[in-house]
């Protein structure tokens, strides 16, 4: 089920201005982004939004579900709107991070398995996948 951003912004909390313009952004970003580059652009754009605002909202975001989260170089965690209820993994980049959704039924599979056998609820998992994309590998 795709969501529109107002529902997104809904979904974190309290409906706010700030929420909404860093939302609009992450999904005008298109792609995978971090919070102090996503803060950049909108301090680029005229927004006056701190920067623990975005780390915040970009937070809630990916609590709720809205937003996917990948570590990049040094821990760093980059951003992407999840336009659907549905989980994702991507492989990245590591050099020019550019992303790539991939087929993850393997691993949701094994992950359901590791719950029912376990006894565990409410599972979760993070499977992080980086490599050198085509073009990186032949520079």
């Amino acid at each position: 089920m795709v969501t529109t951003p107002a529902d997104d912004v809904t979904r974190i909390g309290r409906r706010t201005a700030q929420r909404a313009t860093v939302l609009a952004a992450l999904i005008e970003a298109g792609g995978f982004i971090g919070a102090r580059a996503l803060h950049a652009s909108l301090r680029t754009d005229g927004a006056h939004i701190g920067l623990s605002t975005v780390y915040r909202t970009l937070g809630a975001l990916a609590e709720a579900g809205r937003a996917d989260v990948v570590r990049y170089r040094g821990g760093e965690r980059l951003y992407r709107h999840r336009p659907s209820a549905e989980h994702r993994h991507y492989l990245l980049c590591r050099a020019c991070g550019m992303s790539m959704l991939i087929d993850s039924d393997a691993v949701e599979t094994w992950a359901e398995h590791v719950a029912r056998s376990s006894g565990f609820a409410e599972v979760e998992h993070t499977v992080e996948l980086t490599g050198l994309c085509p073009d990186c590998r032949s520079r």
